[in-house]
């Protein structure tokens, strides 16, 4: 119990465990991003999208997005810091955040990761100094997650050293694409490679799409997407292309070569492994959205926790005093456990940018294996992080009553801002589908497109259970899992190895029998893969949720382990208990249904559960305040409203009698 903690929890301590390796990059952005950097409410589309263009011209270089390039173009070479430069930049304005992203992430960071030195030394200073402004131009009205499918064409003529890319019908436009509609100078087309007769896959080129005063390029078609549910200072655009003469060493030709007289080669001669590897190298973004989603369901936690601290609802009975908030236990089951998932998502995240800081930060190529599951890992934690945001920060709006629909009280944005989070930078569905591929053939790459599942070439053995990809405390969970006694009536529901144990068996289980499914369906429907895939789907999203499960609670635990401070460990070990149990009672239908536990332990797990709210209830602002935002940064009206409210009433209360003790 929290009872014992030796003194009070030392906030700077906390914040040292969750600021991380890269701390000297988010006190940067506390100290540099000022007033100037905040949202304006009740701005136009317009008026946003001018406001954000100018503001990412002052954006930090050097500790920003953009120190993930290479010292020699003006960067850092600091792969990690640039994903917790895009973390913090969320909880400023998320419009300026995406416009960095499309920027430094997207748009650069394919130039970087796809194009070869002379592509870097022709453009990347300029991209890095925001001179030249660009697009990442991938998705199509018809086609954005199946990205093998694209229809856009770029077809090599040898007699004009030449690509002729073109757009051959509406659906094959280029959609949703940012810094397209007003700013976007180059953009990174990917389309499906034609040369000699024979086509190789999707690859990427570098396009100019206007010229030096604005204007579209000869044969370049340029929209506006229109307006939409947020992020209004992206200026979202559609491209299409008639007929557009490429330069041939405009194609970023790292993983794809057409020499002069039009022959194709390439390092990796599979087109599904290539196409694959091409995709891999720009996770960066994936990642960054993930943690971004984190970086403002963090803002809204803090928001609905100080306002839930200071606002008042209806009498006790035994006091003339009207309740806080954060005193009612409907309000804490609402509040604590969604606090308990955030910081087991943080310490996902923190565990997931390190792996993607020393996979992708090195000269050399990246282990193939090691990449293929910074991707997996990359795609679940994505879809964890912004669904949890979507459903939080909504939860958020609604804790703070009708105060919290109102524009001044930052909700309202952070809610519309990271609404399509869910779907951009890869469909969420569509991404626990790849997490679970990768569990159940480990990364065979004769799956085809991402979705895969509808035109798998399937052959039941190749579907095999993988070995558990361990998180970075390995051999602690281990440790821990092995400890658990055979008889489940003698360990406590707080016990961290029965906790472990619990997710990695449910974890198997649905694996196993997503195995089992799939190796029957085979056998029925040898000649309709679609139906065999179709049939489980459902059971296949399900592994994956629980994959992600697990490895969160391993990143949780690891992290516990490594923070030195005896307060602070003991806190984060509770709110660990709190995240576990949560997830435990959200499953306890199919935890009941399948003898993982008895209806008493069931029940017990509920009151355990509102044990460690009350518990943790008075740490509630504690932890939110490790997250250290900034308060300007909140930007929120009710904050000093009620702050200054809550001074008033406990001056009034104090005059009327001295006797009384503030709440």
């Amino acid at each position: 119990m929290l009872s014992h903690v030796p003194g009070p929890i030392d906030l700077a301590r906390l914040q040292e465990v969750l600021d991380g390796p890269w701390a000297e990059v988010r006190d940067a952005h506390r100290d540099g991003l000022d007033a100037r950097f905040l949202p304006v409410y009740g701005e136009t589309g317009d008026q946003a999208r001018e406001r954000i263009s100018r503001l990412l011209t002052e954006l930090p270089v050097e500790m920003g997005i953009a120190s993930a390039f290479p010292t020699e173009y003006g960067g850092r070479s600091d792969v990690g810091g640039s994903i917790v430069a895009c973390e913090m930049l969320a909880q400023v304005d998320l419009s300026l955040m995406v416009k960095a992203g499309v920027q430094w992430g997207l748009f650069g960071g394919a130039v970087l990761a796809l194009g070869t030195r002379r592509h870097h030394d022709a453009h990347l200073r300029d991209i890095v100094s925001a001179k030249t402004l660009g697009c990442f131009a991938m998705t199509e009205t018809g086609h954005g997650s199946d990205v093998q499918q694209l229809r856009t064409t770029c077809t090599y003529d040898p007699q004009t050293q030449t690509f002729d890319l073109h757009t051959p019908h509406e659906a094959a436009r280029k959609d949703y694409i940012g810094n397209a509609a007003r700013d976007g100078r180059m953009a990174v087309v990917f389309a499906q490679l034609n040369t000699q007769g024979r086509g190789y896959g999707v690859h990427a080129w570098l396009v100019p799409i206007r010229d030096a005063q604005g204007n579209p390029m000869p044969g370049v078609t340029i929209g506006d997407a229109g307006p939409k549910a947020g992020l209004l200072g992206v200026d979202n655009g559609r491209l299409s292309f008639d007929h557009v003469r490429v330069p041939r060493d405009m194609l970023l030709d790292r993983y794809g070569q057409v020499a002069q007289d039009g022959t194709y080669s390439s390092p990796i001669e599979n087109d599904s492994r290539r196409f694959f590897t091409m995709l891999g190298t720009l996770v960066r973004g994936r990642v960054s959205v993930g943690g971004a989603a984190s970086a403002a369901t963090k803002s809204a936690l803090t928001i609905a926790v100080r306002y839930g601290d200071v606002r008042r609802q209806f009498d006790r009975p035994d006091s003339e005093r009207e309740v806080l908030l954060n005193d009612y236990l409907a309000h804490q089951r609402k509040l604590l456990p969604a606090l308990a998932t955030t910081y087991a998502l943080t310490f996902a995240q923190a565990e997931l940018v390190a792996a993607l800081n020393e996979v992708q930060g090195g000269d050399g190529p990246p282990d193939e294996h090691r990449q293929r599951e910074l991707e997996s890992r990359a795609a679940g934690l994505k879809a964890a992080q912004t669904w949890h945001a979507t459903r939080t920060i909504q939860m958020c709006r609604e804790a703070c009553g009708g105060a919290g629909y109102l524009a001044e009280n930052r909700l309202p944005s952070l809610k519309a801002d990271t609404d399509v989070f869910t779907t951009f930078e890869g469909d969420n569905t569509v991404l626990l589908q790849l997490v679970a591929k990768g569990l159940l053939t480990g990364y065979r790459d004769e799956f085809g497109s991402l979705d895969g599942w509808g035109r798998a070439s399937f052959v039941a053995e190749q579907v095999r259970e993988m070995v558990l990809e361990r998180t970075a405390a390995r051999s602690l969970i281990q440790r821990l899992i092995s400890a658990v006694p055979g008889r489940d009536e003698e360990i406590a529901v707080t016990d961290r190895g029965w906790q472990l144990k619990v997710f990695e068996d449910r974890e198997d289980h649905l694996l196993e029998g997503a195995i089992r499914r799939l190796r029957n369906g085979a056998a029925a429907k040898k000649d309709h893969p679609f139906d065999i895939f179709n049939d489980v789907q459902d059971h296949v999203l399900t592994v994956a949720a629980a994959h992600i499960d697990r490895v969160t609670l391993e990143a949780f635990v690891a992290g516990i382990e490594n923070t030195t401070d005896p307060a602070v460990r003991a806190l984060l070990s509770r709110v660990c208990d709190l995240y576990a149990l949560s997830v435990i009672e959200a499953n306890k239908g199919w935890l009941l249904e399948h003898g993982r536990l008895t209806p008493a332990r069931s029940k017990a797990i509920t009151a355990v559960v509102n044990g460690l709210l009350k518990e943790l209830r008075p740490h509630l602002r504690t932890l939110v305040d490790g997250f250290a935002i900034p308060d300007s940064w909140l930007h929120c009206a009710i904050l000093r409203e009620e702050s200054g409210r809550q001074e008033t009433m406990a001056a009034h209360d104090a005059a009327a009698d001295p006797q009384a003790i503030p709440a």
